[in-house]
């Protein structure tokens, strides 16, 4: 009887040892997130960086829809909600005939002698506008930004503002029919663009490699197709009355994700499925290659369970310290060898979109982490990416593998997603 006694009374004070031990470890992590310098750092900056305007960055002249649906809740800090549409509706008054959203626009004054496929409207004369056409993700980026403007400032009625002959509400609609109309697979039933790196708009073929041509390699990936996802829940969520229509679509790209590009057995994503054969050699075995990016939004879509979320988390830990890279904003890993792509931009490897580090994308993974209740990975994982806009006093579009920055400077896109996950982290309890 004594025996037993001391058994439960040791279990007892284990227990509540254990309990205390926890709840030292949430409150450390709690103080160390919000006493952390980089964090401060970073929130100030991005700030600073934001009020100087919202083309991508310094690089670049243009406003692109992917990069503003991931600065938008940063520029909400610093701008009226009047300035936040008024990008939005550029966009919109520049929609295609067939219902597609362009990248960017940039002012018809600084277009000059560029070389560049540009698109013009009478809606927006302002305005001259560009797409790379390779990429299907600017209709989703669209819907996405106006569903996080709705959020941010509760301002509905730009839902119902008419634009030429439609309102907002319609033409976003639109925008979701241009990629079932010329974007859909019916094989698969998946949607699909040229072949990319990842979330990438450069293809391996000729020249620059933005557009589609003839030359072109269609394939579907899971980037393109869980923004779509996304955006159809934003889009439902906006306009409840479109969800008859767009709830069987969304679970039938979400069923067909899963069928078609989740290796179950490798648990990760394929990088494509072509439709008209590779453009890489014979014998290339593509499916070696772990895409980061496209597998963090397709978390966001809601394509994977926790514990795969934690089992991609922990493949991507792995491939950048074999990359020997920064943090798991690594494109992807490994790289396309030199030569597969005729862009030289995209050579030799680790370079820009071939395995280049994208904090743009790699603070969106930070930001699932945290949703899916991985705060302590998330804190640990967002480090070195905001250490390394303090070491470098700014923001920088990409870094190189052994962390050095490169690309545009002033990069929006990669304040807007560490501020973001800076403030979620810091509205944990």
């Amino acid at each position: 009887m004594k025996s037993n006694y001391l058994l439960l009374m040791l279990l007892m004070i284990t227990m509540a040892a254990s309990a205390q031990e926890n709840k030292l470890s949430g409150k450390t992590l709690s103080e160390k997130i919000k006493h952390n310098e980089y964090f401060h750092f970073v929130k100030a900056k991005a700030l600073e960086v934001m009020k100087t305007g919202f083309n991508a960055g310094d690089g670049y002249r243009e406003v692109w829809i992917r990069d503003y649906n991931t600065f938008i809740e940063l520029a909400a800090q610093v701008y009226k909600k009047e300035v936040l549409k008024e990008n939005l509706l550029v966009f919109l008054r520049m929609q295609g005939e067939d219902g597609n959203i362009i990248d960017g626009f940039t002012p018809v004054k600084k277009v000059g002698e560029v070389e560049y496929d540009f698109t013009y409207s009478p809606l927006e004369p302002r305005y001259a506008g560009h797409k790379n056409t390779v990429e299907t993700d600017q209709e989703s980026s669209l819907v996405q930004s106006i569903y996080k403007y709705i959020q941010l400032t509760n301002d509905r009625s730009i839902l119902d503002e008419m634009i030429g002959n439609k309102t907002v509400g319609e033409r976003l609609v639109w925008s979701m029919e241009f990629l079932m109309n010329k974007r859909f697979n019916k094989q698969y039933g998946l949607i699909t663009g040229a072949t990319t790196a990842d979330w990438g708009d450069v293809q391996p073929e000729h020249g620059w490699g933005v557009d589609i041509d003839e030359n072109t390699h269609p394939a579907i990936d899971i980037y393109d197709n869980a923004m779509f996802i996304i955006a159809l829940n934003d889009l439902m969520e906006m306009i409840p009355a479109s969800k008859q229509k767009w709830q069987p679509v969304k679970n039938s790209i979400a069923q067909n994700c899963r069928k078609h590009l989740w290796d179950k057995s490798r648990q990760k994503f394929i990088p494509h499925i072509y439709l008209e054969g590779s453009p890489f050699p014979a014998g290339f075995n593509e499916n070696e290659i772990y895409y980061f990016g496209g597998t963090a939004i397709a978390i966001e879509a809601g394509l994977l369970s926790k514990k795969e979320v934690k089992t991609s988390l922990d493949e991507m830990v792995s491939r950048v310290k074999k990359a020997g890279a920064a943090s798991i904003g690594l494109t992807l890993y490994p790289p396309y060898p030199a030569g597969y792509f005729a862009n030289k931009i995209m050579n030799p490897e680790y370079s820009y979109q071939n395995g280049g580090d994208w904090t743009w994308f790699g603070g969106r993974m930070i930001q699932q982490l945290i949703r899916y209740g991985f705060v302590q990975e998330a804190y640990e994982q967002v480090l070195p990416m905001v250490k390394r806009v303090k070491d470098n006093n700014g923001f920088y579009e990409w870094y190189s593998v052994d962390n050095k920055p490169r690309g545009s400077g002033t990069f929006r896109g990669e304040a807007g997603v560490l501020y973001t996950a800076i403030v979620m982290l810091e509205k944990l309890k």
